[in-house]
């Protein structure tokens, strides 16, 4: 009885230690795989279609992979503000829509509600207002009711934004950019490319800041 007492209690430590030990590799792995840490140039492939901000002949043309629902990404959202502020004349920032389906459960139909404002000509004031708020609308059921009110707010045609909103147009074009997303290996968002390269995320503006001034130096 002992000795099986003994063989249980060692499985079990065992299977915990096992446990324990995939956690660290699935992290590890996880992180080795965000890091940016990439000497490859991608091509981004800029289209008619993409949301840009910025002056079109900058020398920097910085993408970003980003989800409405991510807390990362509004975090950025202000770092990603400043720097346009900052460098106006320098960079075109290019923002594509990377919704994480399966852990943000109103990210996609944040996507449509800024793709929808797009075609009224507001997607820069939706995308905004999407990321200053993300604590409110992400706790809530029914997000769309939300996403009405502010495209209301922004002085929106109602109609033509809830039919676009459903509308086969926009859910491809962030069907597109996700597809996209997965063929330049994207697996976490933000994701940012400084001219053709990944970047790892920056840890706040001026680290940013000093990677801007560094390219432009080149």
């Amino acid at each position: 009885m002992l000795k099986k007492e003994i063989l249980k209690h060692i499985l079990i430590w065992t299977g915990a230690v096992a446990g324990l030990v995939a956690v660290f590799f699935l992290m590890y792995f996880f992180l080795w795989q965000n890091n940016g840490n990439d000497s490859r140039t991608y091509d981004i492939e800029l289209n008619d279609a993409d949301w840009k901000s910025g002056n079109p002949e900058a020398k920097i043309v910085l993408v970003e992979y980003s989800d409405f629902q991510c807390p990362a990404c509004a975090v950025y959202f202000s770092v990603v503000d400043q720097l346009l502020k900052d460098y106006s004349d320098d960079i075109l920032f290019v923002y594509r829509h990377f919704p994480l389906r399966t852990i943000h459960p109103h990210a996609e139909i944040a996507a449509y509600a800024a793709e929808a404002a797009g075609r009224q000509g507001k997607f820069w004031e939706m995308y905004e207002k999407l990321f200053r708020s993300q604590a409110l609308w992400s706790l809530e059921k029914n997000a769309k009711q939300t996403f009405l009110g502010y495209a209301n707010e922004l002085g929106l045609a109602e109609t033509k934004f809830l039919e676009d909103l459903e509308s086969n147009t926009v859910k491809e074009k962030v069907i597109k950019d996700y597809q996209f997303g997965l063929r330049i290996q994207i697996n976490a968002t933000p994701t940012f490319f400084l001219n053709g390269k990944k970047l790892q995320n920056p840890a706040g503006y001026e680290a940013f800041k000093k990677i801007i001034d560094s390219e432009l130096n080149r």
